[in-house]
């Protein structure tokens, strides 16, 4: 009963899906110096990290060159220079950001991405589901959310973990600190409050963009939107956390309908 693929794509249909289904971002996985050294490939692939090259590259930056800029994501940028930049990435280039890069630039192709997506990063058949939390309080509301980032497909569930993980630690530098010498260092003055307000419109959207009514929204929705994304920013750490019982479940189901499923696993593990 054993299985030795180099690929995912050399299982049937039925087991690639289930595969898919259970890959889901964990962020001890995605620790970038746990791989360091190491050269030796798994026996099974893991399906990669999937999130868009633009997304990371522009959290990267930011986080390098932008956490004490005041007033990032609300200062105005050069249309010109995120045009540019733009089409770059549309071109497939491997666009380097760095330090001559104005970082409200950077942040503004990011809110562009974003905002333009032909799905949004929330798929809109969720978007009431989502905002349906905001009128729930403590550990139901986080478990409901739990349970709804599970339902995201693989893109949009890893792209989210990058993106909430990059806005909680902007809000981590909001206010200002005193450097080793004493001397002020300014914050950023972007709370989670103010992150949910400026992102909340891009990631949950009821409409695609340019469509009838895309730009009305009233003003329950938009409360709902800030509420849950300040949710979503403030606990993605835990929300996006499989708890130790709800696996055991699953490989317990899984044992007894897809047990090559669970052979797969374990050779990865």
């Amino acid at each position: 009963g054993a299985m030795s693929v180099d690929s995912i794509a050399d299982l049937s249909d039925n087991t690639s899906k289930l595969l898919e289904a259970l890959q889901l971002s964990h962020p001890h996985e995605l620790d970038p110096h746990r791989s360091l050294g190491k050269k030796k490939m798994l026996s099974l692939n893991p399906i990669p990290w999937q999130v868009p090259r633009i997304v990371d590259r522009c959290c990267k930056h930011i986080e390098t060159h932008g956490l004490h800029t005041v007033g990032i994501f609300r200062v105005g940028s050069s249309k010109k220079r995120v045009q540019q930049l733009r089409e770059e990435f549309d071109q497939g280039r491997d666009v380097f950001l760095d330090e001559h890069q104005s970082v409200h630039d950077v942040a503004a192709l990011l809110k562009e991405f974003l905002r333009d997506m032909p799905d949004s990063l929330v798929p809109r058949e969720l978007y009431a589901a989502f905002l349906s939390t905001a009128s729930m309080e403590g550990p139901a509301q986080l478990a409901t959310l739990q349970l709804l980032l599970f339902l995201l497909p693989p893109c949009h569930s890893d792209t989210l973990h990058r993106l909430l993980r990059f806005l909680s630690e902007v809000a981590r530098h909001a206010e200002s600190s005193c450097g080793p010498d004493g001397q002020e260092i300014p914050g950023n003055k972007m709370t989670v409050a103010n992150l949910a307000t400026i992102f909340g419109p891009n990631i949950l959207q009821k409409e695609k963009p340019g469509e009838k009514d895309a730009g009305a929204m009233n003003f329950e929705d938009s409360a709902a939107i800030i509420l849950v994304l300040q949710r979503l920013i403030e606990h993605y750490q835990t929300l996006f956390m499989v708890s130790p019982e709800m696996q055991h479940d699953v490989l317990r189901r899984l044992f007894q309908t897809d047990p090559d499923v669970i052979d797969c696993l374990l050779r990865r593990k």
